[in-house]
């Protein structure tokens, strides 16, 4: 979740909202790293999630992503959702719930639902350390008082 942080942080210094992604392979081993990026490519697929899993699957040359987690500042929304599970991710680990749009638990559960073809398992911010949490919240947070007050 550090990494994903810091691919957050870059992301706000360059005028994106603030979400890193990192996808682990079983190992342990980063495959892919992604941060929003729909301001500067003009995309709005352009989200960290779908960046990383890109590069995930570059890196594995197959798109299947069995096995792999995925670490994310922020919960998934339904399009990022279905990629993780057209994607076939095995764990999603997420550092700040979005009650707005959270698509693995807060809003909709696509993830976990049983009527797809897979399902991930989910480790939410309360499961994780609770600083690395407050520092996902705090990054969007401030964020967004910032962008308010312009």
């Amino acid at each position: 979740m550090t990494r994903a942080l810091t691919e957050a942080e870059t992301a706000a210094d360059q005028g994106e909202v603030p979400v890193g992604a990192v996808v682990l392979d079983p190992d342990g081993t980063v495959i892919g790293v992604g941060r929003n990026d729909r301001e500067d490519t003009h995309d709005p697929t352009g989200h960290a999630e779908v960046v990383a899993l890109r590069a995930a699957a570059r890196a594995r040359d197959d798109w299947r992503l069995t096995g792999c987690t995925l670490a994310v500042t922020l919960e998934p929304c339904a399009m990022c959702a279905g990629a993780l599970v057209l994607a076939r991710i095995e764990t999603l680990v997420y550092g700040a719930r979005d009650p707005k749009a959270g698509a693995a638990g807060s809003l909709w559960d696509i993830v976990r639902d049983p009527r797809l073809n897979h399902q991930l398992e989910v480790i939410p911010p309360d499961l994780i350390s609770p600083d690395t949490a407050e520092r996902c919240s705090r990054l969007l947070f401030s964020f967004f008082s910032a962008r308010r007050l312009r």
